[in-house]
C-alpha cells in the first residue's frame, strides 16, 4: 500500500515527459514550415555533337579508277613455213627478255635452200631466153625494114612482139619465184619481231611445224597499257580532249595489293562508246614497265588517280560526314540539326568533296563528323568542334 504513491508519481512524470516531447516536435514542425524550401535549378543539357567547320571553295578534282595491266602488243608467234625444228635460241624460254631480231627458232632449211637454187637457175634460164628473143626481134625488124613492103605487118608475130613479151614475163615470174624462195629461206630462222618477254613456248627441238603452228607467246616490253572506263560525270572532271590526247597528262598508278606505285600518263581517249556498257574508254600508259623499280608486270590489277580540272563550290569533309542514307548533317546558328541529301563528287587523301547547297555556300558551316541514325530534324544539340581535318 505504501508503493501506490510512488507508482502514481512515476506515471505522472512519464506523462509530463511525453507531453514535453510532443510539444517540442510540434514546435519544431512549425518552425520548419516558416523556413522557405530552396530548390536547386540545373540548366537543360543538350547532347554533344562533333562538328568541323567547312566553307565552300575551289578544289582540283581527282578521278579514281582501276584496271588490269596489259602489254602494248601481245603476239601468238606462229610459223610461216613448214619444217622440222632444228634448234631453239638460248632466250626462247618462258620469262626471258629478248630484243628485237633475237633468234628464237631455227628450222631445218635444206629444202628451202634447194628451192632458192632452183629459182636462181630458172631466173638465169629466163634471162638467157629473153636475150635470145630480143636478138630475134631485132633481126625481124631489120628484115621487115629491108623489104619492099609498105606499112606495118599484118600480124604482130612478124616482128615477134608477143614472143618478146612472153620472155619478159618469164623473167619477171622467175624473179618473183626467187624472191619468194628467199623469203621462205629467211623464215627458217624465226626471230623476235619486237622487244619482248617470252610468256609461253609451245615447241621443242625435233618438233615438226606446219604453217600456222604456234611457237610462243610474246609480250612487248616498250609500254604497258591500262584500259579504264569512266562514267559521264567522271569525264566532266577531266580537261578537254586535246589536252588529254597530248599524251602528257599525268596519272599515278599503284598496285591494288602491295601499294607499289608508278608514274603513268594518259595515252589517248577512244573515239567510240562500248556497245555493252555505253561507256567510253581511256588508255593509261606506263613506259618501259619492266625497267621500273619495282617492275610493273602485265596482268597486275592496279588503281589509278587522275588529276582533273578545278571545281568550285565544294566542301572538303571527313569521309564519315556522309551518313549511310547519303545525307550531310549540319548545325544551324540556333544549334538545331538540319540535313540535306548529297553525293560525293570525288575524294582524295584529304577527304571527300561535297557540293555545297546555294543557301549554305556563302558562310562557314558546322558539319557533323559522325551523324547518327537517331538524329532528327530540328533537334537541339551542343556542337563541339574537332580539329585535325583540313
Amino acid at each position: 500500500m505504501k508503493q501506490a504513491p510512488l507508482q502514481w508519481m512515476v506515471t505522472v512524470a512519464a506523462i509530463l515527459v511525453f507531453i514535453a516531447v510532443a510539444w517540442m516536435i510540434v514546435n519544431s514542425m512549425r518552425e520548419g514550415a516558416r523556413v522557405p524550401v530552396v530548390i536547386e535549378s540545373h540548366p537543360v543539357q543538350y547532347p554533344d555533337v562533333s562538328v568541323v567547320r567547312a566553307k565552300a571553295g575551289t578544289h582540283g578534282a581527282v578521278v579514281r579508277a582501276y584496271g588490269a595491266v596489259s602489254p602494248r602488243f601481245s603476239l601468238d608467234l606462229t610459223a610461216e613455213i613448214s619444217g622440222l625444228v632444228e634448234s631453239l635460241g638460248e632466250d626462247c624460254e618462258p620469262g626471258k627478255r629478248v630484243a628485237k631480231g633475237t633468234l628464237l627458232v631455227s628450222v631445218e632449211d635444206s629444202e628451202y635452200r634447194s628451192a632458192v637454187a632452183l629459182a636462181q637457175k630458172e631466173l638465169a634460164d629466163s634471162r638467157i631466153a629473153l636475150l635470145e628473143e630480143e636478138g630475134r626481134s631485132r633481126q625481124a625488124e631489120a628484115e621487115w625494114s629491108s623489104s619492099d613492103l609498105q606499112g606495118a605487118p599484118d600480124s604482130e608475130l612478124v616482128l615477134r612482139a608477143p614472143q618478146l613479151a612472153a620472155a619478159l614475163a618469164a623473167v619477171a615470174s622467175a624473179e618473183a619465184a626467187l624472191a619468194k624462195a628467199g623469203r621462205e629461206l629467211e623464215r627458217t630462222e624465226i626471230r623476235a619481231p619486237f622487244d619482248a618477254i617470252v610468256v609461253e613456248r609451245s615447241i621443242a627441238p625435233g618438233s615438226y611445224l606446219q604453217s600456222g603452228s604456234q611457237i610462243a607467246v610474246l609480250y612487248s616490253t616498250d609500254r604497258a597499257d591500262i584500259r579504264i572506263h569512266l562514267a559521264s560525270e567522271e569525264w566532266a572532271m577531266l580537261p578537254e580532249s586535246r589536252v588529254v590526247n597530248s599524251g602528257l597528262w599525268p596519272v599515278q598508278v599503284w598496285h591494288a595489293q602491295s601499294g607499289e606505285a608508278w608514274d603513268g600518263r594518259i595515252l589517248r581517249l577512244e573515239q567510240h562508246a562500248n556497245s555493252h556498257t555505253r561507256q567510253r574508254a581511256l588508255i593509261v600508259a606506263v613506259d618501259a614497265p619492266l625497267d621500273r623499280e619495282p617492275p610493273l608486270l602485265a596482268g597486275s590489277f592496279v588503281n589509278m588517280v587522275i588529276p582533273g580540272v578545278e571545281l568550285g563550290n565544294l566542301w572538303c569533309l571527313p569521309p564519315s560526314s556522309l551518313s549511310q542514307n547519303g545525307e550531310i548533317w549540319y548545325v544551324t546558328e540556333d544549334q538545331l540539326l538540319r540535313s540535306f541529301d548529297s553525293n560525293i563528287i570525288f575524294s582524295d587523301d584529304k577527304g571527300i568533296y561535297i557540293a555545297a547547297p546555294e543557301s549554305l555556300a556563302g558562310e562557314e558551316q558546322q558539319i557533323l563528323v559522325r551523324p547518327l541514325s537517331s538524329y532528327v530534324q530540328g533537334m537541339k544539340v551542343n556542337p563541339v568542334e574537332v580539329k585535325g581535318h583540313e
